[in-house]
């Protein structure tokens, strides 16, 4: 009997080592365990919500009178392309044919006469509203951006100092999504040396003179700060020394991972988060010339310009090819969303964070800080009035996708031809 206890306790000890044991090996390699049993971060998705214009917060107090010119823009540049094809990377958005009514329509209309209210009627007679999201989570970040206006020459002299390049000829674009299918909308960028592909100049070596001497100098300019912002701009005007305006606009980019230099000058004190901007990063830059080139060289995207054709006292060119609106063009991501959609727009005012900005938007840009389905970037026009809304502006909201009434969203629960 003793014999059969101390087997059995035996037994008991033996098996609660191994549970131990057992649970001590789970525990070293949980990281290797989990990485197979926790669910991946979803990828980006639009999602497309069916609405009424009633949702609309604000709808009815628009003056749309200036997204109807934004939007007059973008059908112009849209009917010139054939009816079968698709007017962005998302075929829910529809094609040409499908947009060619609305778009007819609204070029037919008289932007100095029109009533707000009629303008409005034609919006809910053509279109359809749907909520956007990311993965059905419909709030996203909204920023803004500006025209920026700089001092330059054509020539090197005195101050001018700082090129403005042109877009390399020896740079590869490289269509990720041709080798592999999950990774369509990604490209790289690169440049041949030998017979191998290698990443394309960052900034620092471009700042040290990895383009020099190519005659790639689109213009000079007085101020590298300046050069540096007109990069995350993307376009702006530059007033020659000689009182013409040249306008540039963006080429392309070296393909290298933008980085925010806010971060890092809240990461060493000189910033806070309440207090960073476009203002005092540009004045932190100013007031410390012995440490503002490293910090910029933090960020090794590069941007490449060209000459803009065109009025000089016209908005800037959009990546749909037309000009820009004041406060009425929206940059969005391209992987998602197509060139000259009206977008309704539910944020807060850059200045005022207790007053609404809610208004209808036309996407007619892009930018390489434009990630997401949700995400926007505001255009707040040229000078520096604009530039202070565009520092400041920084918002949660929501958007609203107007899609013609001929498009049926194949993936929404219902779809409700709503009117009201």
């Amino acid at each position: 009997m003793n014999n059969k206890r101390s087997s059995l306790l035996i037994s008991i000890f033996a098996g609660f080592i191994a549970i131990l044991v057992a649970g001590g090996a789970a525990w070293f390699y949980w990281p290797q365990i989990a990485k197979y049993i926790t669910p991946p971060e979803k990828p980006d998705h639009l999602t497309l919500t069916p609405a009424r214009f009633t949702d609309l917060d604000g709808w009815q107090s628009d003056n749309m009178q200036p997204a109807l010119v934004a939007f007059q823009r973008s059908c112009e540049r849209m009917l010139k392309r054939a009816n079968d094809k698709d007017i962005g990377p998302d075929p829910r958005m529809g094609t040409v044919a499908q947009w060619r009514p609305a778009c007819e329509t609204a070029l037919a209309i008289d932007t100095q006469t029109i009533r707000s209210e009629d303008l409005r009627t034609y919006f809910q007679t053509f279109f359809n509203p749907y909520r956007a999201g990311n993965n059905n989570d419909p709030v996203g970040l909204f920023t803004g951006y500006y025209e920026p206006e700089l001092r330059g020459s054509l020539t090197r002299h005195d101050a001018y100092q700082t090129p403005l390049y042109l877009k390399p000829d020896d740079m590869i674009d490289i269509d990720l999504g041709a080798f592999r299918d999950e990774l369509k909308g990604q490209k790289a960028v690169g440049r041949l040396t030998g017979s191998k592909l290698v990443p394309y100049f960052n900034r620092s070596e471009i700042e040290a003179g990895a383009l020099s001497n190519r005659e790639l100098e689109l213009v000079w300019v007085d101020d590298a700060v300046d050069a540096f912002f007109l990069q995350i701009q993307g376009s702006g005007r530059i007033v020659l020394d000689d009182g013409s305006i040249l306008k540039v606009g963006y080429a392309g980019t070296n393909g290298q991972a933008y980085f925010a230099i806010g971060r890092e000058l809240i990461k060493r004190g000189a910033l806070t988060p309440k207090t960073v901007s476009l203002q005092t990063i540009r004045q932190w830059l100013h007031d410390n010339p012995d440490q503002a080139e490293d910090v910029m060289n933090m960020n090794a995207s590069y941007v490449f310009f060209r000459q803009l054709p065109g009025d000089p006292d016209a908005g800037p060119l959009g990546a749909q090819g037309v000009p820009l609106e004041t406060e009425r063009s929206l940059a969005v991501d391209r992987r998602f969303h197509a060139m000259g959609v009206p977008i309704w727009l539910e944020t807060r005012d850059a200045m005022n964070v207790d007053r609404n900005f809610h208004q209808l938007m036309i996407a007619q840009d892009t930018g390489g800080a434009i990630r997401g389905p949700v995400r926007g970037d505001i255009f707040f026009g040229p000078g520096e009035k604009a530039a202070l809304h565009a520092g400041h502006m920084n918002r949660q909201g929501q958007t609203y996708l107007l899609l013609p009434r001929s498009i049926s969203i194949a993936d929404s629960a219902t779809n409700r031809q709503d009117k009201n």
